[in-house]
This record gives structure tokens, C-alpha cells and sequence, in this order.
């Protein structure tokens, strides 16, 4: 019998997912509830033969993997309105920077099979990179279950949970890193007269190289930037003043700052 899954909340990040189990022909419309607030939501939802639920308590009692789609700040009123439903045959699917596994069992008040997630919103375009560890009582059929909903999409890493909170900073928030240098060179195109269409389709492409260039792993990171920087060159001007500017370890701090907020939503 095929496992219904239900979210809780029906943002950006559990449309992603919802496409991806659609779309990949993982699940059926008939195999998917949702439950919001927000009736815009629902409503795009129907559209696409997803029923919804009154409340968060029914989705849980309805389903039998609960993805608790909600932001950091909401998960201690979620979890108190659905703990009533809650039993150890449940399994909960945490995908909110710093909420780790215990804290949705200690706010369930039970000890149900979890897996804690971090994707990213390229999810959205099927090309997410998602983290993710699992409970010790999951199945490892039902693990894979959750873990296909995210490999359909993108790339996944199984780590543990240790390492939850740090790898936010790699993989969950640093989409952001790349808008901002994308931001940042587009500025600068268009303040020599390019235009902005061209210079993003420019950036964009560039990224997508450099890219495949990593991944193909014949160089690592630090000679694919020596292959660049010819001696005498314009682009070790440009690494010049990066390293003069203290970039490399302006990032490494971000990070870390990053990490540190994800203790302190844990708390």
C-alpha cells in the first residue's frame, strides 16, 4: 500500500517537493495531503488534485510521512497542536534550518522515526543539493522513501546529525552567496555600459561552466583558479584585491555565522 504523505505548510519549499514527487511519478495526486493557513495556497494546491485538511492534527492522523514544511519559529506551536495525532508508526520529515530530531520528538512527546532535512531552493528547478540524517528506528524502506523524494530533484548527502547544523551554511543558505557575487558582477557590467540582459546571461553561463569544471574533478578548486590567473594577467588583478579585501575569509565567517544561528534556533 502506498504511503501517503502530508505536508505542513505549502510554501515554496513543499511545492518544490510536491513537483518532484509528480513529476518524477513518485506519488499520485491521491497520495498527497496538505495542510495551511494560508488559502491561496491550498487552492494552488487544488489545482493540481491535492486535497487539504481543517487542521494539522487530521493531516497527521491521514498520513503516514509528515513533512513539517513550516519556518523554525513555528515548529513549537505546530508540533503542540499536532502531538495529539502523533504515534511512533508516524514518521517526521524536520526541513527547517536548526531543528533537529530530538526537538520534533521532544515537542511531540514521542518517539517517532524522523529524518531531519536541509534542501535548497533550486529544488525548486529539480537541481536542489539536500542534506540529510536519519533517526535510528526508521525503516530503511521508509528512509528511502524520504530520500528519494529529494535525490529525484537534485543531489543528496547523508551525514550525520552533528553535522546538520554546519552544513546549513553549505548547502541551504549559500544559494544566497551566489545571487549576491552574481548581484555584484552584473552591477558592475552595467556600469560600464553593458547591458543587464546580456551581462546575467553572461554570469549565469559562467557559473554553470565553472560548475561542471569542479565536478568533473580533474582539478581541484585551488588550480582551476591558478589555471585562470596567468602571471602579468587582468584576472590575478581581480584575485589581488579579493585576497587584499580578506574575501576568502569574509565567507568562511559568514559561514560560520550562518552555523551559529542554526544552535541557536535548536535551542
Amino acid at each position: 500500500m502506498s504511503k501517503k504523505i502530508g505536508f505542513i505548510g505549502a510554501g515554496n519549499m513543499a511545492t518544490a517537493i510536491i513537483g518532484g514527487l509528480l513529476g518524477n511519478k513518485l506519488k499520485s495526486a491521491e497520495d498527497i495531503l496538505v495542510f495551511d493557513l494560508d488559502e491561496a495556497k491550498l487552492s494552488d494546491m487544488a489545482e493540481k488534485g491535492i486535497a487539504s485538511t481543517a487542521t494539522g492534527s487530521e493531516l497527521v492522523k491521514r498520513s503516514d510521512i509528515i513533512v513539517l514544511a513550516v519556518k523554525p519559529q513555528n515548529y513549537d506551536e505546530v508540533l503542540s497542536e499536532i502531538k495529539i495525532a502523533a504515534d511512533e508508526n508516524k514518521i517526521f520529515v524536520t526541513i527547517a534550518a536548526g531543528i533537529s530530531i530530538e526537538y520534533v520528538r521532544k515537542g511531540l512527546e514521542k518517539n517517532c522515526p524522523a529524518v531531519r532535512v536541509m534542501p535548497n531552493t533550486p529544488l525548486l528547478l529539480g537541481k536542489g543539493a539536500t542534506a540529510m540524517c536519519r533517526s535510528e528506528n526508521i525503516k530503511d524502506e521508509d528512509f528511502d522513501e524520504v530520500y528519494n523524494m529529494f535525490a529525484l530533484s537534485g543531489e543528496v548527502a547523508i551525514l550525520p546529525e552533528e553535522q546538520m547544523n554546519a552544513v546549513i551554511a553549505v548547502n541551504g543558505s549559500s544559494p544566497a552567496y551566489v545571487y549576491l557575487f552574481a548581484k555584484s558582477m552584473v552591477d558592475y557590467a552595467v556600469s560600464v555600459g553593458i547591458d543587464r540582459d546580456t551581462a546575467l546571461r553572461l554570469v549565469c553561463k559562467t557559473f554553470e561552466g565553472s560548475a561542471e569544471m569542479l565536478r568533473s574533478g580533474n582539478a581541484a578548486p585551488e588550480e582551476l583558479i591558478q589555471r585562470v590567473c596567468s602571471k602579468g594577467g587582468t584576472t590575478i588583478e581581480a584575485m589581488n584585491v579579493l585576497n587584499e579585501r580578506n574575501v576568502p575569509q569574509a565567507i568562511i565567517d559568514a559561514m560560520a555565522a550562518c552555523t551559529r544561528r542554526a544552535g541557536e534556533l535548536s535551542k
